[in-house]
């Protein structure tokens, strides 16, 4: 995703758990097929969101502590933050109405 900040366990609660938007953070690996199809379905939903959600990445392969602390067991998953908290968890590759509509519920 280009649109997407790279977030990392050292920065992630900087990024994420402080920022005063909503932030869609998306669970990722390299080896992940349907990581790689649903990038260019979340670069076209961060622009037409931006200014109002921030989209971050997070590889799980390199940043074990994150992913352990979200629970992450499946890819791609996509968490949603508001005020620090984690309020929607959507896992596996969806449509991107439905990644829309979980996005919108919590602006």
């Amino acid at each position: 995703m280009s649109n997407a900040i790279d977030v990392n366990d050292s920065n992630f609660e900087t990024e994420v758990l402080s920022s005063d938007i909503p932030v869609v953070v998306d669970f990722w690996a390299t080896w992940c097929g349907p990581c790689r199809k649903l990038g260019p379905v979340l670069d076209d939903i961060a622009s037409e969101f931006d200014g109002k959600v921030k989209f971050v990445k997070v590889n799980t392969d390199e940043n074990i502590k994150t992913a352990k602390d979200y629970a992450i067991s499946g890819l791609p998953s996509l968490l949603v933050f508001k005020d620090g908290k984690a309020v929607e968890r959507l896992v596996g590759l969806m449509p991107k109405s439905s990644i829309v509509s979980n996005i919108e519920k919590h602006m």
